[in-house]
């Protein structure tokens, strides 16, 4: 098992490039599984989970050729539906993505239950009801058993807004006969990503970035080239490592157009950057001052759908609070476990107030101190690590695995801004 040890109280200044999008890679690996023709995908983060679900769609019978470090050459021609390792689906969640592209393509599929991150329950009843208003047959028992002939374009209405749910549906619509509406769709980054991907490989997809996509059924799709967008969640987390640290960062090809509402939360915490072009800047001064909502009441910063504030940059944002000047209510009512780690930074020096399961109470600024930690999840994981960076003393995080689930070379990034973070064996 490895660690970071970190000490702290460096400030970071340089600039970095953050990797694709973890959340756009996975569907888009999916994805490739609906054609027969060479897909070539650029930009491919790796990280674990992309990995593993690289192996998961191996072991269907998918041809995959590293062209460089981070472009991969998929050629799903020969798709057989055999049994996963049930133990690698455990390990990630996204591989729920493969129902969808593989009932379609195969008409049967055998799933073992998905795993991830232990934030609470994470329901997949949307992707299920998804694709029998598609046609296909549903049966679990220890295993999901997916079987249709072909599938069949249908009115749905998603029971919630589902980021996979969504994914799932759309892939299996993709090449379904007849026109899919898909509504109260999710409309995240990686959700546009996988219908502009699918686009060029020839799929009908209009209402892009909307929470309303009309899905035109093609008989087949062909090969293509796309490139996968940079990580906003990466690119918020390093923003918030140049405040809690008072350094000044430049993150280049950072797709700021995803980031609007990231913004208007972070300046209610005192936090504001420079957009040059395609570049985000983060200034050394910030005022890291809460602003109080009308009345000076306690302001509420609380997770939604997109556009809204997404619920795993929460995690980080909590951390960049502990610094700054106020009290400030964070709301998560999508999962029950997303607070459980701020008994990490309650020992490391913050003042935080655990309300209950999905809310807390954070007043700053207070001073943290180095502490030994254990990585719960990937963003809680990512948030300890920033708190790390800005304690005075050495820090020691355990289980990196679930940060490196998400971020790729996160520590040697880190290294190349001047922190001082090492990776140690045990």
């Amino acid at each position: 098992m490895d660690k970071y040890v970190i000490t702290g109280g460096v400030p970071l200044t340089g600039e970095i490039v953050p990797s694709g999008n973890k959340n756009a890679a996975l569907p888009l690996i999916a994805a490739a599984l609906l054609s027969e023709e060479p897909i070539v995908l650029r930009n491919v983060p790796l990280i674990s989970d992309v990995l593993d679900m690289r192996r998961l769609i191996e072991s269907l019978g998918v041809s995959i050729e590293t062209l460089d470090a981070t472009t991969w050459k998929i050629t799903a021609r020969n798709v057989r539906p055999s049994d996963l390792d049930p133990d690698l689906c455990r390990r990630i969640r996204a591989s729920i993505l493969l129902a969808g592209p593989m009932t379609a393509r195969s008409g049967q599929f055998r799933l073992p239950p998905p795993g991830g991150d232990v934030i609470g329950r994470r329901r997949v009843d949307t992707h299920i009801l998804a694709l029998k208003a598609l046609g296909a047959k549903v049966e679990y028992a220890r295993m999901f058993e997916f079987s249709a002939k072909r599938l069949k374009g249908a009115d749905i209405l998603l029971d919630e807004a589902s980021v996979t749910g969504t994914e799932n549906a759309i892939m299996a619509a993709a090449t379904a006969k007849d026109t899919t509406i898909l509504r109260n769709a999710a409309s995240e980054p990686h959700v546009q990503e996988l219908c502009r991907m699918l686009n060029t490989l020839g799929a009908k997809i209009t209402g892009i970035g909307s929470n309303t996509l009309t899905i035109e059924g093609v008989d087949k799709l062909r090969g293509g080239e796309f490139a996968i967008g940079p990580d906003y969640l990466e690119v918020v987390s390093f923003i918030g490592a140049a405040v809690v640290t008072r350094g000044e960062v430049r993150i280049k090809n950072a797709g700021p157009q995803y980031l609007d509402m990231a913004r208007i939360v972070f300046r209610r915490l005192g936090v504001d950057w420079q957009v040059e072009g395609e570049d985000i800047v983060v200034p050394a001064r910030q005022r890291l001052k809460i602003e109080p909502d009308l009345g000076n009441a306690i302001p509420e910063i609380k997770t939604n759908i997109w556009p809204a504030f997404p619920t795993d940059l929460m995690s980080i944002a909590i951390s960049v609070a502990t610094q700054a000047r106020g009290s400030v209510l964070f709301h998560d009512w999508m999962y029950p476990s997303r607070m459980y780690f701020t008994d990490k930074l309650i020992n490391m020096g913050a003042q935080i107030v655990l309300c209950d399961p999905h809310r807390c109470i954070v007043t700053g600024p207070t001073k943290l101190y180095g502490e030994k930690v254990e990585s719960p999840d990937i963003r809680a994981g990512m948030a300890l690590l920033l708190a790390a960076l800005a304690a005075e003393g050495e820090s020691t995080i355990r289980n990196i695995r679930q940060i490196e689930r998400g971020y790729q070379d996160v520590d040697k990034k880190l290294r190349v801004l001047g922190a001082q973070i090492e990776r140690v064996s045990e």
